[in-house]
This record gives structure tokens, sequence and C-alpha cells, in this order.
């Protein structure tokens, strides 16, 4: 938080981040599964277990995730 932030802007900030980490994850699974990785790569690097990725990041939850910014 910088000297100037106040902590209102700073949670905004994190919030904001959250939310563009969460959509640039699941673009990036979008992409590896698109070019044929399967679930344990793309946990291995995610540094989780392919049953871990799957089970967070499959379809129903990227569906579900996409739609949240879509009303944004």
């Amino acid at each position: 938080m910088s000297m100037s932030e106040s902590p209102d802007q700073a949670f905004a900030s994190v919030v904001a981040l959250r939310r563009r980490a969460d959509q640039l994850e699941i673009e990036a699974v979008e992409q590896a599964l698109d070019a044929g990785w399967t679930w344990a790569q793309i946990g291995l690097a995610l540094g989780i277990s392919g049953q871990a990725a799957h089970k967070r990041l499959g379809p129903p939850r990227a569906r579900r995730l996409n739609r949240h910014a879509d009303k944004e």
C-alpha cells in the first residue's frame, strides 16, 4: 500500500488483481488444453496436482468465472 492510498483503495486494488489473476489463469489453462496439455501438466505448471487443477479450473469453473467477468 502506498502512503497516498487509503485502505479502501488498497483493498479494491487487491480484489481487482485477484480477479485479473483468476482470468489470466483460466486463459492460460484454456490455451494449454487447446495445445494438447494434460491436466497433470497443467497442475505441474501451477504447482498443484492435475486432479486439483481440474477440480479448480475445469470447464464448469471456467464458465462461471467467465460469466462473472462478463458482468463487470
